[in-house]
């Protein structure tokens, strides 16, 4: 975390641009403390208009003289055009070049009106399948590491995100989304159901979710899931509907009537349909190149996991150069970041390396996956320090904002409401208690830095 942000703080950090916000800067602590009644100059420019110096035409300029308020903050009013990082900079004095303290805020365009970023994972497993942890432990875990939202993706199995659901409940503000990864017969094509409904695995008998019984209240969020099916009667569906596809492989002509039949009961049980990690390399390259840009084109799916899984190039850095490549040819569906993690711990090197942020209107399974849908989300490569990101430019850019100026101090609330979490489900008798008091500060940190 930059060290400007352990001594002041400014609030709100974002809001609609093209108008006048009031802004606030306060010291976190007497060592940094402003001086009574002495006039500061504070200096706010745009930062896509460059520097002053160089430039001094250019627009998104503002001077301004500011006492502290009685309680030692500093509270400012200026006009913030447009979208973009403003460098709001304190001087002493008006002829010093060299600033007390810089810092950041941003504005945005009308149509991101409402919209908080939330930053979560759409694909990760636990110990129900291939993973090493209990789906609540990497629940914990997770929280802990700072995500507002996850889903556990377990290989053909539905059931365990449901088991984080049931222990948490309303417990914490940390959104667990159902899930699954759907591996079904006569289709190598991964297939994340993000939120959905039902279960999609569950639909062919016998499966794996059926580990934790048959009711409907193993495969179903609601109560609510259509019949099952053989694998004998699926199979010769399948190759009836293989039929109508334009492959000239029979393989890949079932395993697209696969994938086409799972979208067709994703869109009727709600969830986002994700097409992860077609560069895998397990030791071949999961996918033909020629049939990944096929399902790309004809996108059985609602958003591509253009990061996750590994941290070699030749699998996130091929996925993101065919994203962008792709756009280049009219194809731009929304994109996500997950993990695909087996351990949630630092121990797994791959327990952090991708996430996604998603800008919607509230925390919520359905608010998460309609933002996404409408391209509202990028996706995030945290395999080293340097971090990248991926998507939309202008939301890439905001993206960055957030991951120095907001994030960092996002994590460290749920850092420790996470490791409450993990004392809850170690029987510590006081953990309910704390986690009761620290519902709500994820809402109200939000609050303080979103005027959206």
């Amino acid at each position: 975390m930059h060290a400007t942000l352990y001594n002041y703080d400014i609030y709100p950090k974002v809001f609609l641009g093209d108008r006048e916000q009031s802004v606030t800067v306060q010291p976190l602590g007497d060592h940094v403390a402003f001086q009574k009644d002495h006039a500061y100059t504070v200096k706010i420019t745009k930062y896509n208009q460059s520097n002053p110096g160089v430039y001094p035409e250019r627009s998104g300029r503002t001077t301004l003289t500011v006492t502290p308020d009685g309680d030692g903050c500093m509270r400012l009013c200026a006009y913030f055009e447009d979208e973009g990082e403003h460098a709001v900079r304190i001087f002493e004095a008006a002829e010093d070049k060299n600033p007390i303290c810089s810092l950041s805020v941003y504005s945005l365009r009308a149509d991101m009106a409402g919209r908080i970023p939330l930053r979560g994972d759409l694909h990760m497993h636990t110990r129900r399948s291939d993973g090493r942890e209990s789906p609540t432990t990497v629940a914990a875990n997770y929280r802990g590491h700072g995500y507002d939202f996850f889903t556990i993706s377990d290989h053909r199995r539905y059931y365990p995100s449901l088991e984080a659901i049931e222990v948490f409940g309303d417990l914490t503000d940390f959104t667990i989304v159902p899930g699954e990864e759907i591996h079904l017969p006569l289709n190598n094509v991964h297939y994340v159901n993000f939120g959905g409904t039902y279960s999609i695995n569950a639909l062919v008998t016998p499966s794996c979710n059926q580990e934790a019984g048959t009711d409907l209240k193993y495969r179903s969020l609601d109560g609510n899931a259509p019949d099952t099916m053989t694998e004998e009667a699926f199979i010769a569906m399948i190759e009836e509907r293989a039929q109508h596809v334009d492959r000239e492989n029979a393989s890949e002509r079932k395993s697209f009537a696969v994938m086409e039949w799972i979208y067709e009961h994703m869109q009727k049980n709600g969830g986002l349909g994700i097409f992860p990690h077609p560069y895998w390399i397990c030791p071949m390259m999961q996918l033909p190149e020629d049939y990944t840009e096929y399902i790309y084109k004809k996108k059985p799916f609602d958003a591509f996991e253009v990061l996750g899984g590994e941290n070699i190039f030749s699998h996130n850095g091929f996925q993101t150069a065919l994203y962008y490549e792709m756009r280049e040819k009219g194809y731009d569906p929304p994109v996500v970041g997950s993990t695909d993690s087996h351990g949630s711990t630092e121990h797994n090197r791959n327990a952090l390396i991708c996430s996604t942020i998603v800008f919607a209107r509230e925390n919520t399974r359905e608010e998460l996956i309609d933002s996404i849908k409408k391209k509202y989300s990028v996706a995030v490569d945290t395999i080293s320090k340097e971090y990248r990101l991926v998507g939309e430019f202008r939301l890439i850019k905001y993206g960055c904002f957030l991951m120095e100026h907001y994030f960092p101090l996002h994590d460290l609330a749920c850092r420790a409401e996470g490791y409450y979490m993990r004392r809850y489900l170690a029987g510590d008798a006081r953990a309910k208690d704390v986690l009761a008091a620290m519902k709500g500060q994820i809402p109200e940190l939000q609050k303080k830095y979103f005027r959206l």
